[in-house]
């Protein structure tokens, strides 16, 4: 279960005891930090304190909704601390140092891949960075919204068949690591939006992804969807969790068919299974 923290000063509420018990009015204090989730590799931590609030990861100021949420992410590769400083409106500042843990990521072997989606040749490089440069604008969006609030659900049913931040071995060779979720089920089969979003990006057929969305959840956190044999929402399109939006294929570099589920905060990678519970649900049977 995600970790959660409140940090406010057991000080000030005796302080505001010991006024109220000598006869004087107790100044009103100010709404709790409190923090969800991890300081992990690939997790993400939520973030709710005073309305007007400022927030600063090692010294970045991050963005902050009205109602004072905000989230922060950590990296497959991140070590080290991360220092987190929250400025309240009334002036007064939380400060923690967030030790990032690590994990240890398993290595996968997948076999059976198409050489030319492993050994791309030149013209195909030219496509494949065009196509990086689609999804890296589609996740570029940054607004103040906070869909990711209510949490994530599972956005496919079906066998986790791979796992975030494994080493890939692809037709024996090495590559870079995995930065998804997968979850193998039958072709066709139905995925629904995990969370409210807006989405940013419906391609048909990428190189590597094959049929791609990406959906934003607001402060530059976004869900990523690949290999899709069918995609069932537009760009600008307004999604709430549980939404059908996709089918499951095995387009662009699959070797057979799943639901590649990725997710970034800003410029980090960070894993999806930790934001849902247990397994997935079993795949819908097929006619």
């Amino acid at each position: 279960m995600p970790r959660t923290w409140s940090t406010r000063l057991v000080a000030a509420v005796l302080a505001s005891l010991c006024l109220a018990t000598a006869g004087l009015a107790a100044p009103a204090l100010a709404t709790e930090l409190e923090l969800r989730g991890e300081a992990v590799q690939g997790g993400l931590i939520f973030g709710s304190s005073d309305p007007g609030s400022r927030v600063f990861l090692d010294g970045n100021e991050i963005m902050v909704s009205p109602e004072g949420r905000f989230v922060i992410g950590f990296d497959r590769d991140e070590d080290g601390e991360r220092s987190l400083l929250v400025r309240e409106a009334s002036g007064h500042e939380e400060f923690l140092e967030l030790a990032v843990a690590p994990r240890e990521f398993a290595i996968e072997r997948v076999d059976g891949l198409p050489p030319r989606t492993v050994t791309p040749d030149p013209e195909a490089l030219e496509r494949i960075r065009a196509e990086a440069a689609l999804v890296s604008s589609a996740r570029a969006r940054r607004d103040s919204r906070t869909d990711y609030f209510d949490g994530f659900a599972w956005p496919a049913g079906g066998r986790i068949s791979g796992v975030y931040g494994s080493q890939r071995i692809l037709n024996g060779e090495p590559r870079r690591p995995h930065y998804g979720l997968d979850i193998a089920a039958p072709t066709g089969s139905p995925v629904y939006a995990p969370a409210d979003g807006v989405v940013t990006l419906v391609h048909p057929d990428m190189y590597f992804s094959g049929g791609t969305i990406v959906l934003d959840h607001g402060q530059g956190l976004s869900s990523t969807f690949l290999h899709l044999s069918r995609t069932l929402v537009e760009a600008g399109t307004t999604v709430s969790k549980g939404d059908l939006i996709a089918e499951i294929g095995a387009t662009g570099r699959a070797s057979g068919p799943h639901l590649d589920w990725r997710m970034n905060w800003l410029d980090r990678r960070v894993d999806p299974q930790l934001l849902v519970e247990g397994e997935p649900p079993a795949a819908p049977s097929q006619p």
